[in-house]
């Protein structure tokens, strides 16, 4: 008899809708629909957002379920994002994993976003050797709603050892692209531009915030006077120095990020440390992590591109083991827009 566990994910937080179906920790199919509607507005449009996830979410848990080739009726339960996102956004994946389950009668397990997240680096895939972290390891979660550090001693057991206390620093990149004129999303674009560029050319004020917390309101603050003192005096200044900006800007950013992970490594003693979210894409961010690694003897783990992104198959893995501990939700269950909570 086949004793295998299939979860088939859904996630929906933000603006892309995504399913994936996993088959004992390992990735069967990952599919993802983005929503191109939200350039033009230089940020996501809630409503625009929840109107989407209505026309992709039939499709895509149809193509999730065809390209692993699995039938509804061989899947062992619907895992799903109720949180944290945009409540619109939410809704759509929650009702429709509800009305699934209903349907079907496969169990529901809620999944929490940021959880899903740090678990991505959990997700095997056919035919590919990867090294998993080993428990406790610590997690720089990094997006465009949050920034957290978080000790991980078991696959459902998180502490937040801190976090922003005000903006998230993917908040900070998309911020400072706008001020620019750069277009959206703007993390990428100031990550390429900064490739380009000088990072000790420009200094931008660091904050003083105590223990392991961070904050990045400032920093775009600073940015902000800087460059309207400049054009001040050069109208051109922008466009004369937009690769040294993004550079010392950038470079900022991630010196604030490392300054608590490396006080963090310091206080736990614990030397694997794991990136994750949309911000662990950024290429000097995990240039940084490797050479810190390297210089420091830790075991660092890098998300492929591809998992750094809102996707379901983090939502897969992650229900996966909450399925293995028996944590199933019940039909009444409604999505929530702010942070959940690290526990059962």
């Amino acid at each position: 008899m086949d004793m295998s566990t299939i979860i088939l994910g859904i996630e929906s937080s933000c603006d892309d809708t995504s399913a994936s179906v996993i088959k004992d920790g390992y990735m069967l199919s990952n599919i993802m629909a983005s929503q191109e509607v939200h350039r033009k507005y230089g940020g996501v449009i809630p409503e625009l957002a929840s109107r989407a996830h209505q026309q992709n979410i039939l499709p895509v848990v149809h193509q999730a379920l065809k390209e692993a080739g699995v039938e509804m009726s061989q899947v062992d339960a619907i895992a799903f994002t109720r949180g944290p996102g945009l409540l619109g956004s939410l809704l759509v994946g929650t009702s429709f994993a509800k009305g699934l389950s209903l349907a079907t009668g496969k169990p529901l397990v809620e999944v929490n976003h940021l959880q899903g997240h740090i678990l991505s680096h959990f997700i095997q895939e056919p035919g590919k050797e990867k090294q998993l972290p080993t428990f406790p390891f610590l997690a720089l979660l990094v997006s465009g709603g949050h920034s957290q550090i978080v000790r991980v001693d078991d696959y459902l057991k998180f502490e937040v050892l801190g976090h922003t206390i005000d903006d998230a620093v993917g908040e900070a990149f998309d911020k400072c692209a706008k001020i620019m004129g750069l277009g959206y999303p703007g993390g990428p674009i100031v990550d390429k531009l900064a490739k380009e560029g000088d990072s000790s050319r420009f200094k931008f004020a660091k904050p003083h915030i105590p223990d392991l917390n961070y904050s990045f309101s400032g920093i775009k603050t600073s940015l902000l006077y800087f460059l309207r003192d400049q054009v001040k005096e050069n109208p051109n200044f922008i466009q004369e120095n937009m690769a040294d900006i993004c550079a010392s800007f950038q470079k900022t950013l991630i010196d604030i990020l490392m300054d608590k992970l490396l006080k963090a490594v310091k206080q736990t003693g614990i030397k694997q440390v794991a990136i994750a979210g949309g911000v662990s894409a950024n290429s000097g961010l995990r240039d940084r992590i490797k050479s810190e690694g390297e210089k420091r003897g830790w075991t660092t783990f890098i998300p492929e591109f591809k998992f750094t992104t809102d996707n379901a198959a983090m939502i897969a893995i992650t229900g996966l083991f909450k399925f293995q501990q028996g944590l199933t939700t019940s039909l009444d269950v409604a999505p929530i827009s702010r942070a959940l909570e690290y526990k059962e």
